[in-house]
C-alpha cells in the first residue's frame, strides 16, 4: 500500500495512541497514555486522539474528555478480532494519522502491524514494564515481529532498553529509552487512615499500592514482613489494590501467622489517606519499568524500599533518595524495612532528597521528549 508523506506544511500532524483498554482499574501503563496524550495535545503542536482496542469507560475516559482529546473504543471481544481492526485500519486511513503511538506488548502487536498495513507514516512502539524473560513467544514478537515493522521502539528505563536488544533481537538503531512521568491520580476525600483500621499513632507501618499478581512478588514481602514484626511486633502492613492473587496472599499471610499484621484494602482511590498512614512504602517486584507508585511515595514525601530492577535504579539513589534491595530476598527486604521503621530521621532524610527529583520527571517534562521524538521519527520516514 502506498504511503502517505509527511503532513503539508502549516498542518498539525495527526498522533493516535493506541492502548489496549481504558478501565479503572487498569495499571500505570493506561494511566500514562491517557495523561500523555492530554499533555502532548495541550502543548498545541499535534492533533491527538485515542484508541482502546477494548473497552473505554470510568474516570481516564472523562479525563481526555475534560482534556478536549478525542478518543473512541473498539470493542475488541477476542485477541484476533477482524472487524474491530478493520475498523482501526479505517480510522488510520481517513483521518491521516501520521504517528501511531502504541503502548504495551498486545497494541505493540496489532498496531505495528495495522499501521503499517495502513500506510502511517510513523509507527511507535512502547513497552512499559516485562521481564524480558520466559515466554519465547513473545520475544520472538517483539524481535522479530514489533521490533521490524516500528520505527521506533520506546523503553523505560536503560535497563529495559539492553534486555530489549540482547533478549529479544530488536535493532539498537531503533531503540530509545524515555521515562514515565509522575502522575497524580484522582484522588477521594482525604481520612486518617490509622484510625480507620485501628492503627495505634505510634505503631510502624509500611505499603504499598499495586495489582495482585505474580509481578509485584508479594508473597516475598510477606515473607520479609515476618521478619519485621518479629524486632517490631505491632508493625502493620498495608496492601491496597486488587488482582488474582487476593485470595492466596491472604491465606499465606494466615498461614505464617500475620493475618492481624497485614491489611488488604483493595482498590482505593484516596492516596493522601494511604500514604498519610504509611511510614515507609515498599516495591516487593521482581521486575519494573519505572512504576508510578514510586513517584507517588516520592510526591508524598513517603520514602521507598525497592528491589533493585528495572528503572528502579534510574530513579532511586540507594541510601541517598531511598533504599534498594535485591529481589526475591525477604532477608534483605525485611532488613531494610525495619531498619528504616525504626529511623524517623533517616525516613524524614530520604523523602525530603528525593523530592528533589520529580521535575526532570513531570508530565510537561516527558510529553515534550515525545513531541521531539514524534519530529524526528516523521522527518527520517520522509527524508527515506
Amino acid at each position: 500500500m502506498r504511503r502517505r508523506g509527511h503532513q503539508p506544511s502549516g498542518e498539525r500532524p495527526h498522533v493516535l495512541m493506541l492502548v489496549d483498554a481504558l478501565e479503572d482499574g487498569t495499571g500505570g501503563a493506561e494511566r500514562f497514555a491517557a495523561g500523555l496524550a492530554a499533555a502532548v495535545a495541550a502543548g498545541g503542536d499535534f492533533r491527538v486522539s485515542l484508541c482502546a482496542t477494548r473497552h473505554a469507560e470510568g474516570y481516564l475516559p472523562r479525563s481526555l474528555d475534560e482534556a478536549g482529546v478525542e478518543h473512541f473504543a473498539l470493542n475488541r471481544s477476542r485477541t484476533v478480532d477482524p472487524a474491530a481492526f478493520r475498523r482501526l485500519a479505517r480510522f488510520l486511513r481517513e483521518q491521516r494519522v501520521d504517528v501511531l503511538h502504541c503502548h504495551k506488548f498486545g497494541s505493540n502487536v496489532w498496531g505495528s502491524m495495522i499501521g503499517r498495513a495502513a500506510g502511517t507514516p510513523a509507527v511507535i512502539a512502547h513497552e512499559h514494564t516485562w521481564s524480558y524473560e520466559g515466554q519465547p513467544l513473545r520475544r520472538f514478537l517483539d524481535g522479530q515481529v514489533v521490533g521490524r515493522l516500528c520505527d521506533r521502539f520506546v523503553s523505560v528505563s536503560n535497563a529495559d532498553r539492553e534486555r530489549m536488544i540482547a533478549l529479544e533481537g530488536v535493532p539498537a538503531r531503533k531503540t530509545i529509552t524515555i521515562p514515565t512521568s509522575y502522575i497524580a491520580r484522582r484522588e477521594g476525600p482525604t481520612g486518617d487512615l490509622r484510625a480507620e483500621l485501628g492503627i495505634a499513632p505510634d505503631a510502624p507501618t509500611a505499603g504499598t499500592i499495586a495489582q495482585l499478581r505474580p509481578q509485584k512478588a508479594l508473597g516475598v514481602l510477606i515473607d520479609a514482613w515476618r521478619l519485621v514484626v518479629d524486632e517490631l511486633p505491632a508493625a502493620q502492613l498495608i496492601l491496597v489494590g486488587d488482582g488474582p492473587d487476593r485470595a492466596l496472599l491472604e491465606q499465606h499471610a494466615a498461614r505464617v501467622g500475620l493475618a492481624d499484621s497485614i491489611r488488604f484494602l483493595g482498590t482505593r482511590n484516596d492516596l493522601g489517606t494511604i500514604f498519610g498512614g504509611l511510614d515507609v512504602a515498599v516495591l516487593s517486584s521482581d521486575f519494573e519499568g519505572l512504576p508510578l507508585f514510586a513517584f507517588e511515595s516520592i510526591a508524598h514525601a513517603t520514602p521507598l524500599v525497592s528491589t533493585d530492577v528495572g528503572g528502579l535504579p534510574d530513579l532511586v539513589e540507594d541510601g541517598k533518595t531511598g533504599v534498594l534491595v535485591p529481589p526475591r530476598d525477604p532477608r534483605a527486604l525485611g532488613g531494610a524495612l525495619a531498619t528504616l521503621l525504626k529511623d524517623g530521621d533517616r525516613r524524614t532524610e530520604l523523602a525530603a532528597a528525593a523530592t528533589e527529583l520529580l521535575p526532570a520527571f513531570s508530565m510537561e517534562s516527558i510529553a515534550r521528549r515525545f513531541g521531539d521524538l514524534y519530529r524526528t521519527t516523521l522527518a527520517e520516514r520522509s527524508a527515506r
